[in-house]
């Protein structure tokens, strides 16, 4: 029981100690982050545990130190390894999710969902899933590259709608 008295807080899915110094996990999306929920993880399979519950659409684990002052501000990957104080942070994303990419480019999402999903609304009346979002996303990626392509061949620096394939 000794050890539990010099813990630095708990684990909120297995309820496990968590001591001063010791790695833990909290989520990256803020919701889950903020004063009253401030949840906290032994691990990243702890970590896991919250996502179907929490549905995030994206969300990333970021390894922290048990006992370190919150930051005040979002670390950047660049930034968290040079801390001060701070010791390294590691952002480990989900295993599970869709945006794994072996690319260097980002897979964020590049669609304005409401203006998609408005626009397929008036066109047909359906609904859209946000599922549909990360394909179109990677359409848009590779008409991007495309007119990248052209642009470059020409010796520009700047896409133009010219360099946009008519076939898209």
């Amino acid at each position: 029981m000794a050890e539990n008295a010099e813990a630095w807080a708990r684990c909120n899915a297995c309820k496990e100690p968590i001591q001063h110094g010791a790695l833990y996990w909290v989520c990256s999306v803020s919701t889950c982050n903020q004063k009253r929920t401030g949840l906290r993880f032994c691990s990243v399979s702890c970590w896991e545990v919250h996502l179907p519950d929490a549905r995030h659409r994206e969300a990333w684990a970021v390894e922290k130190v048990a006992g370190d002052p919150p930051a005040k501000a979002a670390v950047k990957p660049k930034a968290a390894s040079s801390a001060p104080g701070g010791g390294k942070r590691r952002i480990i994303r989900s295993t599970d999710s869709a945006a794994t990419s072996t690319a260097s480019a980002p897979t964020e999402v590049l669609i304005v969902a409401s203006r998609l999903k408005d626009y397929i609304r008036s066109q047909s009346g359906f609904n859209t899933s946000d599922k549909a979002l990360g394909p179109l996303s990677d359409i848009v990626r590779r008409v991007a590259d495309e007119a990248i392509r052209h642009a470059r061949s020409e010796g520009r620096q700047t896409v133009l709608d010219r360099d946009i394939p008519d076939d898209s």
